[in-house]
């Protein structure tokens, strides 16, 4: 692990006052100096947390940080700090109290290191000792749950994804990229068990585990259906296996036939022969039995699927019927007779409003009608004068009219006889000199003024 310690070094690695300060011990006191020991709490936080990730696991011990952080045969004297530090926090968690949590089934495991020592992980978590052993294994929370999040995502996609139910040394080899050891899977699985993703079981004591397949919400207990599917799994696989292997045997006769034909032994090679026949049949046997177990398969799947539809098919139903729950024809007819009715008052309003709008263009339409009438009467009015004479200068021929003639030629003047008698012109004289404005009253009233020729 040492050789692995340049790769997950700090930047101020090679600082000698920076790691002087930071491979000295914590002081008892957080309050005589909160902001070197905070940083200093960061610093180790991180740098442990990215030592973890570096190797690929999510366990670490007291022990393996001592040996990792060495520098200049010096280990740091706060780790122990730092563990109970992050203990507190909830950023680790001891093997023991992590997989407390889980079923009892898990505690059966010979795996990893959940059977190491569980009576001292009982006894630490029961005493509640709050030293830090050499030997005791933390996991790194963030760490474990990016793990479980990388496995899940690792068997959906491969081809095992097609089954729910895989056995632990499947799961092993298929997720050898992503956890270390076999201690990082079972803390993988421990958390996505935790998350609801997984369920573990023995079954003829062989570990197999169960996946929650895409769609689910939570993953369910593995029944009596899983149990006859993975069987149905196993022999597809066996089966696929001994026909592939009797294939390479049959193939084995026949160049063996080849070589013992050109080596001049005939009666051998037709023994060979015969063999590689014995195998093919053999191996159509098994093919087709491998065939109706594929179909079995096959139904078993579709089954599911026609399930799921079902499901779906009975959730809208009750969606529908309760969404259906107040509506009736009845009402269904009244709200539209309602509708009607409200359409058709507001067409009437739209006619009244239209209505309206007719009326002031009548308006307009008459007074345009109006001003044609005006125009038309204009020519009638000048029609009741005389006519005005064109030859008054002269007739055609150009000759000028004598006085005579162009007073013969103008128009009658209009004549009216003088109706008044004298009493009345006196009477009217004496009106005149009793009036300040006589002039004024005379010039407007009188008759005589009026009425008097022209000289």
């Amino acid at each position: 692990m040492s050789n692995a310690t340049e790769m997950i070094l700090a930047p101020e690695w090679d600082d000698e006052e920076r790691m002087n300060v930071m491979f000295s011990d914590f002081n008892e006191n957080r309050d005589v100096n909160t902001t070197d020991w905070d940083s200093k709490m960061d610093f180790w936080t991180a740098l442990i947390v990215k030592a973890c990730r570096d190797r690929g696991t999510v366990c670490v011990s007291l022990k393996e940080l001592n040996k990792t952080f060495r520098r200049k045969e010096r280990s740091p004297l706060g780790l122990a700090t730092v563990i109970q530090s992050m203990a507190r926090c909830g950023k680790i968690q001891r093997e023991s109290e992590f997989a407390a949590n889980m079923d009892c089934g898990w505690l059966s495991w010979s795996v990893g290191l959940l059977l190491v020592k569980p009576l001292k992980w009982t006894f630490s978590t029961l005493l509640g000792s709050s030293q830090v052993s050499l030997e005791e294994s933390f996991v790194v929370i963030e760490l474990v749950k990016e793990k479980a999040a990388e496995l899940l995502k690792v068997y959906r996609s491969s081809e095992f994804s097609r089954c729910s139910i895989i056995s632990f040394q499947e799961l092993c080899t298929l997720s050898a990229d992503v956890c270390a050891d076999e201690s990082t899977l079972c803390m993988a699985l421990l958390q996505l068990q935790r998350d609801k993703q997984v369920t573990v079981s023995l079954h003829e004591g062989e570990k197999i585990v169960k996946f929650c397949q895409a769609g689910q919400d939570h993953i369910s207990q593995v029944s009596d259906v899983d149990m006859g599917i993975y069987k149905l799994q196993r022999s597809q696989k066996l089966l696929e296996e001994r026909v592939e292997k009797l294939g390479l045997e049959a193939d084995k006769c026949k160049e063996e036939a080849r070589l013992l034909l050109k080596e001049g032994k005939k009666s051998q090679a037709l023994r060979c022969l015969r063999g590689r026949k014995r195998v093919e049949k053999r191996a159509e046997s098994l093919f087709a039995k491998l065939e109706s177990i594929r179909g079995i398969l096959d139904r078993i799947a579709q089954s599911q699927t026609d399930k799921m539809v079902i499901q779906a098919y009975q959730a809208g139903v009750s969606a529908l019927r309760l969404s259906l729950k107040d509506v009736t024809v009845e009402r269904a007819e009244s709200l539209v007779d309602q509708i009607q009715e409200l359409c058709d008052t507001q067409d009437e309003v739209n006619q009244t409003i239209s209505s309206v709008a007719s009326a002031d263009e009548d308006i307009d339409e008459l007074e345009e009608e109006l001003k044609s009438l005006i125009a038309e009467s204009k020519p009638d009015s000048i029609s009741r004068f005389p006519e005005v004479p064109t030859n008054v200068l002269g007739p055609p021929g150009g000759h000028s009219l004598g006085g005579s003639d162009l007073l013969s030629s103008l128009p009658a003047v209009p004549y009216s006889p003088l109706d008044i008698t004298d009493e009345q012109l006196e009477e009217e004289l004496n009106n005149l000199k009793l009036t300040d404005s006589g002039f004024e009253q005379e010039k407007k009233t009188s008759p005589a003024r009026r009425l008097e020729p022209a000289q």
